[in-house]
């Protein structure tokens, strides 16, 4: 029996192996932590002695084998880049973790301060499909004892028991009753929506303490930390982080009567009152946009989940989804050029009504400012995935630069160059973008690294796991 014959792409795989270059080039992407989308850059650093002027070391990418100098490409987006996607999450992680127990720069005291995992849904805008459970049973989607139709002759009731990841969840009954049209203006605006929010409950606060904002400011301070997530449906729903804490942030305790009890009233009070009003389909039609009916607010603890979820399950829920983006939704998750274009994507029916629905918005007048056409492939949302407030926590930016320091100073130290902070040297470098992305036989290979690099924070994060819950 004749052996098959190899793949072009492990024949590519092998002639690359067989390159001068490949150990070095294997060495640059392990760096990159096995990263999809890669920067190939062109240029020097040069270390000089502040004093004497003396080249105390120089790197040329003119000098690797590869010519060339990898960085990882830095994108949230699990779709688009794997690697760079498990490095945001973990900072997303301690991000989170540190504003509810402590670390990262933030006080531990802030551990006892109270705080809710709230959720903040869309209103429905037509009936869909949806898994529904009780017990831990899975219950039939819609049932209706009349068996119903809509007015375009099509059932608004489903007994199906849909399973996990069914491509109908979300689906509507009757895409001629879907109201495409408010979905899409409402995941527009559902970043204004949040905003208000904020803003509104420290005035909610403030009335039922029958004080005015300003002395509320003297008592206490409202912190957050939040991510989106696209629904089946496609359109967006917030999960929060919200913490109260004294006058001066983190470091100050909050009022004894900032209960949990009284934030969630709070923040339900809020959530009621806030709308958005925004032009119709008509210059004259006005639709008011508001926060859906559930609304699920939960205390957060720290290492039980005797009366409310922990911490560290928030951290990794909100960390999860901050990698994630409409492509969960069945949409893609880059932008779309052309109208045209949109027949021929691999999405949802539902995904591709609401993307043309964007098209056709944007160019309506009352619409033309919100560019729902440069948005249509994120089903009309245009708002960051996660932000914090000032005061929840640290930065991403400052976890980034915490690493980069670290990774500075272990190469430092095995090049036996002197410590910059002492100002005896100055650091001279210029770089140039000369390409991105893997060649021809390079993604197999990219590939392993990644599996690998990622197994290894698997096992560090459940051991660190295992340290929190000790």
């Amino acid at each position: 029996m004749t052996e098959p014959f190899p793949s072009p792409d492990i024949i590519a795989a092998a002639q690359r192996a067989a390159m001068p270059d490949f150990a070095r080039w294997q060495q640059m992407v392990r760096a990159t932590g096995g990263c999809s989308h890669p920067i190939r850059l062109h240029g020097e650093r040069v270390t000089v002695d502040a004093t004497s002027g003396e080249v105390l070391n120089v790197y040329r990418t003119a000098d690797e084998p590869t010519g060339y100098l990898l960085t990882a490409c830095g994108n949230r987006r699990a779709s688009r880049c794997p690697a760079c996607s498990e490095v945001y999450r973990d900072d997303t992680y301690h991000l989170i973790l540190s504003g509810l127990r402590g670390g990262k720069g933030v006080p531990e005291g802030v551990s006892v301060h109270p705080r809710v995992f709230a959720t903040f849904t869309a209103p429905s805008f037509g009936p869909v499909h949806s898994r529904r459970e009780k017990g831990g049973k899975c219950l039939p989607c819609r049932p209706r004892r009349d068996h119903p139709v809509c007015q375009h002759g099509q059932p608004q009731s489903c007994t199906r028991r849909h399973r996990e990841r069914d491509p109908q969840i979300g689906q509507p009954l009757c895409v001629d009753c879907y109201d495409y049209e408010t979905a899409v203006l409402w995941n527009a605006h559902a970043g204004e929506l949040w905003r208000r929010l904020t803003q509104a409950l420290p005035a909610v606060f403030a009335r039922q303490l029958g004080i005015t904002r300003t002395e509320l400011r003297r008592r206490l301070r409202l912190s957050y930390a939040k991510v989106a997530e696209y629904q089946a449906r496609g359109l967006i729903h917030f999960h929060g982080v919200i913490r109260v804490d004294g006058p001066d942030g983190p470091a100050s305790r909050p009022p004894e009567w900032a209960t949990i009890p009284t934030l969630e009233t709070a923040i339900r009070q809020a959530a009621e009152q806030i709308t958005v009003e925004i032009p119709g389909l008509d210059a004259d039609e006005r639709i008011t946009l508001r926060w859906g009916q559930q609304l699920d607010v939960e205390p957060v603890y720290v290492g039980t989940e005797l009366e409310g979820i922990t911490d560290h399950r928030v951290a990794g829920y909100i960390a999860k989804y901050a990698t994630k983006g409409a492509e969960s939704a069945g949409t893609v998750d880059r932008p779309i050029r052309n109208r045209g274009d949109v027949w021929t994507l691999d999405v949802t029916e539902h995904a591709r009504r609401m993307i043309l629905t964007c098209f056709m918005l944007g160019d309506l007048p009352p619409h033309r400012g919100v560019r729902l056409a440069a948005w249509a492939h994120m089903l009309g949302y245009r708002g960051h995935f996660s932000t914090k407030s000032r005061h929840y926590s640290t930065t991403l930016g400052d976890l980034r630069q915490a690493r980069a320091d670290h990774r500075a100073e272990e190469a430092r130290v095995a090049r036996g160059l002197p410590d910059p902070s002492a100002g005896e040297t100055v650091i001279r470098q210029e770089w140039r973008f000369a390409g991105s992305g893997h060649r021809n036989g390079e993604h197999l290979w990219v590939e392993m690294i990644r599996q690998r690099v990622e197994n290894a924070r698997r096992i560090a994060r459940e051991r660190r796991r295992e340290d929190l819950t000790r």
